[in-house]
């Protein structure tokens, strides 16, 4: 044991959290090897001696691995290896990244790498969190310069009560999900999925939240004072003021004000373009400061659109404050699909399409938090190059596009339907076709419109907007502003996304590039989402489509549901099958069986489904005296013929019990593969012997027509048109083989 390990622990929501410092992974800038009950994550940090050549942004990763072996579990597929990472480590990264990213230098170019390695899983402590610890904790004790420390926590609601840090169990059930970090002083950032919660009721657990980030910043404060290195000096990449004079005097402030303020993005990026061509032919001379332009000019930009908005209360396209640019949606706009939505918000344009499948085709996770289970509802959001003008191969979604399709997945999971009220399997995917602004939104609202074109019966319309932010020297100067476009985003402090119904919020993302938020601003911007989402419903959406179709589309698969005696699975499938492949054979319907004994039953023909349906509920109907059937002849015999009344189910229909005459030879009437109608007359199950007859005489009272279909293939009570002279009750068909 090395001699500068020391261990420092906490008691936090009811569990012990560990930090052993020094222990392992001594080669890194700095390593947490945390412990929360049994949870363990490894989290390091690791900076490059120099600074990277040639870029102009902060070159931050940062990760998050899943090894199946902390669940004690292998890895699915044929290599039994973790493969690329999984959604979840995918977001749960970039929850990390995002409160961290900002209290690193803005100038800072070294490369640097939070890695977090989770090697065994609680189900009472979630990994994820220790993870986001563990990473403040090694970022603040480095040599890595980092203005922390920052901390991190998780709060639930389960029946009304807030709880802190919950455990797997708890979360499944959750009202609220919700994900906060905060500095000593603010909040930086904010992550939540929930289930229709009141505005209220989510800032009061926000700032449950940030008062245990404050009692976990003193705990890290602790750990930095015993273990902390000196933070090390680094090569500024600043620009220098100099050339930001130099530049002025080619451009004015004047000449970029005119050039940056315009509602056309093309617009603005072509008066750039002829500004920065400009000023390169005047730095011809200096390649050392040339080699500064792209990013002198993004400053300059930045601090135009700044001042502009905060002291002249002038958006870059002449907007309000708190006014949303034009909006318009469409439904129905792509042909033969199940559902198909457009929303188009000034120049940020998705295009939605819903997909409906069987349960059957929901994802499957194989998560560490627990057993392998099934994801009901996606939502995939893509990000081509084209939405913004710009030429690149597309090599499949990145985490950006990851966590946007995450988002607006949260945003309408709460207001879906129960798959016993319908049960399928939902996939939407968000295409942009144009991009300015906050495409997630977009997609929130296009992809609650599309399901509702496709007959998905949701509790509520879901819509979706963000909130920027624009700040001073001083915590009370600053400006709201609504639904942000791309220049806002790029030179604004924040980026807030809400969504909900009309009742309550049902998901939040919080980005801000600033040292936190006062709870002023907070509830100013939950405030300010809540009008504005309100508004895009009764303006843009309900007026294009208000409620969700009766109907599932023309295209999409028709399913019912049927539940049987989980004993009887095994008649209903058949020896290898034969059962229900020959069902689906004859009906063309796909069915599915679960353990518990549900039955789904799917395709394009309503009529085949529930043709297939009746003949499962006769394979798991127990056969009674005086039932009556439909039933096929299989097999003749000299001494009568034998009739399927559900598959395996055979009958024994005696050639004195064919008709009232009487008959010299069973062939003179009947045939293989002959619709006959019969009742049921006598039930051996000792011998396994079901006697039937088709004689008038045997149906009593029964009407000709009329009564009412029975489980299966029965029909109580009426013989279905029956002939009562010979040929008799029969339907030709097929010809005269043995039953194979």
């Amino acid at each position: 044991m090395s001699k500068d390990y020391k261990s420092f622990s906490i008691e936090l929501a009811g569990r012990t959290l560990t930090a052993d410092i020094g222990r392992v992974a001594a080669q890194a800038n700095a390593a947490a090897f945390m412990h929360y009950g049994d949870t363990t994550v490894l989290s390091t940090i690791t900076a490059s001696e120099k600074p990277r050549d040639g870029i102009d942004f902060f070159p931050l990763s940062v990760e998050y691995e899943e090894k199946m072996y902390a669940a004690g579990k292998m890895p699915g597929g044929f290599n039994k290896r973790e493969g690329k990472p999984s959604e979840n480590a995918v977001l749960t990264s970039r929850v990390i990244d995002r409160p961290m990213r900002p209290l690193f230098p803005k100038d800072y170019r070294n490369d640097v790498t939070i890695s977090n390695l989770v090697l065994s899983v609680d189900p009472e402590c979630s990994p994820e969190l220790t993870a986001m610890i563990g990473s403040a904790i090694a970022a603040a004790i480095s040599d890595i310069p980092f203005n922390g420390p920052c901390a991190t926590t998780q709060i639930g609601l389960l029946d009304g009560t807030f709880i802190v840090n919950p455990s797997d169990t708890q979360a499944a059930s959750s009202d609220l999900k919700l994900t906060v970090a905060s500095t000593r002083e603010k909040v930086i950032m904010i992550e939540a999925g929930a289930n229709e919660v009141p505005e209220a009721v989510m800032i009061e657990a926000i700032y449950l939240a940030d008062s245990i980030n404050k009692k976990l910043i003193d705990f890290i404060d602790m750990i930095v004072k015993e273990c902390g290195k000196q933070k090390h000096e680094y090569t500024s990449c600043s620009i220098p003021e100099e050339f930001f004079e130099a530049i002025k005097n080619i451009v004015s402030p004047q000449d970029m004000e005119e050039a940056v303020f315009t509602d056309e993005k093309q617009i603005r990026e072509a008066n750039i373009k002829s500004l920065k061509a400009k000023l390169e032919e005047s730095f011809a001379d200096n390649e050392e400061w040339l080699a500064l332009l792209d990013e002198a000019i993004y400053q300059y930009q930045k601090k135009t659109v700044r001042k502009m908005i905060l002291k002249d209360k002038k958006r870059p396209d002449g907007r309000q404050m708190n006014q949303i640019r034009k909006l318009s949606a469409e439904v129905d706009i792509i042909p033969r699909v199940h559902g198909s939505a457009m929303f188009t918000r000034g120049q940020t344009q998705i295009c939605n399409i819903a997909t409906l499948a069987p349960l059957s085709d929901s994802q499957r996770l194989d998560g560490l938090n627990a057993e392998e289970t099934a994801k009901r509802y996606m939502h995939h959001y893509n990000f081509p190059s084209y939405s913004v003008g710009e030429t690149k191969v597309s090599r499949g979604p990145g985490r950006r596009e990851i966590g946007h399709g995450a988002l607006a997945e949260r945003a309408l999971i709460p207001v879906l339907p129960d798959e016993t009220e319908f049960p399928y399997a939902i996939r939407t995917v968000s295409e942009t076709f144009e991009s300015n602004g906050s495409t997630s939104m977009a997609s929130t609202c296009a992809s609650c419109m599309s399901l509702m074109a496709a007959g998905v019966p949701i509790k509520k319309m879901v819509a979706g907007i963000s909130c920027g932010l624009v700040t001073g020297e001083n915590d009370d100067e600053y400006v709201l502003l609504t639904d942000i476009q791309g220049l806002e985003d790029f030179f604004g402090d924040m980026d807030f996304k809400v969504t909900g119904t009309r009742d309550g919020i049902t998901a939040i993302q919080m980005d801000i590039k600033i040292h936190g938020l006062t709870r002023e601003i907070v509830e100013g911007a939950i405030e300010t989402c809540r009008q504005a989402r309100i508004f895009i419903m009764d303006t843009c959406m309900e007026p294009c489509i208000d409620k969700p179709r009766s109907e599932i589309g023309e295209f999409a698969p028709k399913i019912e549901m049927i539940s049987i005696d989980p004993a009887k699975i095994g008649d209903v499938v058949g020896k290898q099958g034969k059962v229900i492949n020959k069902i689906i054979e004859e009906t063309g319907v796909k069915i599915d069986i679960d353990d518990d004994g549900k039955v789904s039953v799917f395709g394009p023909d309503r009529q085949m489904i529930f043709k297939a349906i009746e003949i499962i509920k006769s394979i798991v109907t127990d056969i009674e005296e005086g039932m009556i059937f439909k039933g096929k002849v299989v097999r003749i015999a000299e001494f009568g013929a034998f009739i399927e009344l559900a598959p395996n189910k055979d009958g024994m229909l005696h050639i004195s019990k064919i008709s009232e005459k009487r008959i010299d030879r069973v062939e003179d009437v009947l045939d293989i593969g002959d619709e006959v109608t019969v009742k049921v007359m006598e039930v051996d199950n000792v011998r396994g012997r079901i006697s039937l007859s088709m004689r008038p005489s045997d149906f009593g009272d029964t009407p000709e027509t009329g009564g009412h279909r029975h489980k299966g293939h029965a029909v109580e009570g009426r013989d279905e048109g029956i002939n009562r002279d010979l040929p008799h009750n029969r339907r030709k068909g097929g010809h005269n083989k043995k039953r194979q």
